[in-house]
């Protein structure tokens, strides 16, 4: 094993490796970056020397002007990363393609549900790179109290932000959100956010801990979504990983619906959206029963995948929708969309 990964991380890794060798996907790219780590060295061979050699290339000076223009961070600093397993990378390179093509984006609403009949572009992204999806989306206020000094939320750093979203339409005339998380070869240790300390605090203060607790907790008292309620929800489920992020996504989401005169995005409803590889057991299939993200659900019902943890928690469980990338883009034209398509095949979906 390399480091802390899990075999899908560590075969993905191997798999990326090989490619770039092959100079089959990644347009000639040089790989091997060396970082210090825990005093020693080790050389990331899945990390392009070039990192725009990490994007699909007939997207590339596109991606990178609508990042600028909107005024988007990038993971992990001010360019694209060159790390071949990113999950926003990957994001990117299935769905930015299609993203002013209506009956491609409507393909893709389908496949979650086929009631719907319609997309809207969304108000959000400057005039000349409006579509039908928006790629890091954040609200225009701070709904869940994560902004200092009543700043307004940055796209892509500090606050809960979406990966992808669409505003769908169904038969009856509703609009509903449908915020996209995208997972790649992320899967997750049980650390508790409500009781860390925080890299710049004394041990055992619990600062970040008692942050988040502040922030989120009575939004999800609140919360029409999430069912499970307490008086305190220090290690509740809602604070370990995925589930601290989809938490935060729903209150986000129930946020921007109750807000529709301070937000550009309106809608009535939504649908949560969850992309995850299917090979990627450690993250959907993992038995949680000996793990501390199980402990923080506490009604003793015997179950253990993401999905099904996640489901239990919410008051509507068809607002949250597990989907592989394959499945979510099953339904656009393959003719038009054929190297796109060939793309991902070979560097994703094997």
């Amino acid at each position: 094993m390399y480091f802390n990964m899990s075999k899908y991380q560590e075969n993905e890794r191997n798999r990326m490796i090989e490619l770039v060798k092959s100079n089959s996907i990644f347009y000639g790219g040089k790989y091997g970056i060396l970082i210090k780590r825990n005093g020693g060295e080790k050389l990331h061979k899945e990390i392009l020397l070039d990192e725009q050699n990490n994007i699909y290339k007939p997207i590339l000076s596109d991606v990178l002007k609508y990042f600028k223009d909107n005024k988007i961070s990038w993971w992990g600093g001010y360019k694209p990363t060159g790390h071949t397993l990113s999950s926003q990378i990957a994001c990117l390179n299935h769905l930015f393609s299609i993203k002013n093509d209506k009956n491609a984006v409507l393909a893709v609403v389908q496949s979650i549900c086929a009631d719907f009949t319609d997309v809207l572009e969304l108000d959000n992204d400057t005039d000349s790179t409006k579509a039908f999806i928006s790629f890091e989306v954040v609200s225009k206020n701070d709904y869940l109290n994560e902004c200092k000094d009543k700043q307004t939320p940055t796209r892509g750093a500090n606050c809960t932000s979406i990966d992808a979203l669409i505003l769908a339409k169904n038969k009856d005339g509703k609009k509903f959100l449908l915020p996209i998380e995208w997972k790649y070869t992320e899967f997750y240790n049980s650390t508790d956010k409500s009781t860390e300390d925080g890299k710049d605090h004394e041990k055992g203060s619990q600062a970040s801990g008692k942050e988040r607790l502040r922030r989120y907790s009575e939004l999800i008292k609140n919360s029409e979504q999430l069912s499970l309620k307490r008086e305190n929800y220090i290690s509740s489920v809602y604070f370990f990983e995925p589930f601290y992020q989809l938490m935060r996504q729903t209150l986000w989401t129930e946020q921007m619906i109750a807000n529709p005169v301070s937000e550009k995005i309106q809608a009535d409803d939504f649908i949560h959206i969850h992309v995850i590889p299917k090979q990627n057991h450690d993250l959907l299939k993992d038995d949680l029963d000996k793990n501390r993200r199980r402990k923080g659900y506490t009604n003793g019902a015997q179950i253990g995948c993401l999905e099904e943890i996640w489901k239990s928690c919410l008051i509507n469980k068809n607002k949250y929708k597990v989907i592989s990338p394959e499945e979510l883009l099953q339904n656009i034209d393959k003719q038009k969309y054929s190297d796109l398509l060939t793309y991902l095949q070979t560097r994703y979906w094997q």
